[in-house]
């Protein structure tokens, strides 16, 4: 039997006027003209079935005639200014296809699919409760991974971005047993840096469920990534095991691979790569990385047991005495981040030096 990782539910944390202010510097915080409390008036729906007559756990949403039209323009509003420069212009082109909303998981959201009526071309967007934690996910995966995302919160409400991929549970059952010897090596590689990047910033629960993999065709054969798409369990979970997916049965084909395929130097240089692509993101972005550093040491995100916990274990992993000290979660991320950043500029330094002779 399984160990239990999870908590049973993580409570959503607001967000305090510290971070508003740097969401708003950065462009993030802006005024829409829809709330995640007006698409919960919806009058009826019924369950969204896949390809495959599986209940996807969604529920397609309907409104009453005299609420739909402004719901309608609204959501349209939201996605000119989450894709464009806001401006109405392209109102009269834009349709808004379905809302459909979640009965699974913590956040709820309503996922909004809307369609250009002049090239039938469709994009999504989701709104969600606005939550401390989630938002500074969203932040550090778009300062620290390789994936830029759009996000915008006004008050109590985030919209985010779609995240197209193939969702890792679907990819592991019904791509991955047809890939030949060379993707399959390559989706391993990805998989061991895919776990390093969430270990190094601290986010949880990414079972297969919880990211992407997203096939790119270059010249002749495909390229894959793999990319988180929920953000909920950002710091907020006392296991370091959460923070690693190697440790949840859902990705144990993906380790069963990464076991199978790459040896373990192979293993060692990937996380070594992924820690220095790290450490050079946030030295790029020192400006930036140091606000919301700022923002996170000053908010509390998580229970104090959990903090205990988890500065501990990363105690016991590491052997920084660094984390011992930390007070909260964002102190205990900020020493792991600052950890492989001060490795990087030592081994760097060295090598500097080495050619100087």
């Amino acid at each position: 039997m399984q160990e239990k990782l999870m908590s049973k539910k993580k409570p959503a944390f607001p967000v305090n006027e510290r971070l508003h202010r740097y969401l708003a510097k950065y462009n993030r915080n802006t005024k829409i003209p829809v709330f995640y409390e007006d698409l919960l008036r919806f009058s009826g729906s019924i369950v969204v079935y896949d390809q495959h007559d599986q209940d996807t756990l969604w529920v397609r949403c309907y409104y009453a005639d005299h609420e739909r039209k402004d719901i309608d323009t609204s959501l349209k509003k939201v996605y000119t200014i989450l894709h464009s420069d806001g401006s109405e212009d392209s109102l009269e082109f834009l349709n808004v296809d379905a809302i459909d909303y979640c009965t699974f998981g913590n956040s709820k959201p309503f996922r909004v699919k809307i369609r250009n009526v002049l090239n039938d071309s469709v994009t999504y967007f989701y709104v969600k409760k606005a939550d401390a934690s989630r938002i500074y996910g969203l932040e550090f995966e778009h300062i620290l991974s390789p994936h830029r995302i759009n996000f915008l919160v006004y008050r109590d409400t985030l919209i985010e971005e779609h995240i197209a991929g193939i969702p890792g549970d679907v990819f592991i059952e019904e791509e991955l047993p047809g890939c030949d010897d060379r993707a399959m090596t390559q989706i391993a590689k990805q998989f061991v840096k895919f776990n390093e990047r969430c270990t190094i910033r601290l986010l949880g629960d990414m079972r297969s469920y919880n990211y992407v993999i997203i096939p790119t065709h270059d010249f002749d054969h495909v390229e894959y990534q793999i990319r988180a798409i929920d953000f909920d369990q950002q710091c907020y979970e006392g296991k370091l095991k959460v923070y690693r997916p190697q440790f949840f049965k859902e990705n144990f084909k993906m380790v069963k691979l990464v076991a199978d395929r790459l040896q373990e130097s192979s293993i060692e240089q990937y996380r070594k790569e992924e820690r220095s692509m790290i450490a050079k993101r946030i030295i790029n972005s020192q400006t930036r990385y140091k606000e919301l550093i700022r923002c996170i040491i000053n908010d509390e995100i998580s229970s104090l047991d959990n903090v205990k916990q988890l500065r501990k274990e990363l105690h016991e992993f590491s052997g920084d005495m660094k984390f011992k000290r930390s007070r909260n979660m964002g102190q205990i991320l900020r020493t792991a981040l600052e950890f492989v950043k001060r490795n990087y500029e030592d081994v760097s330094m060295k090598r500097i030096l080495q050619e100087s002779r």
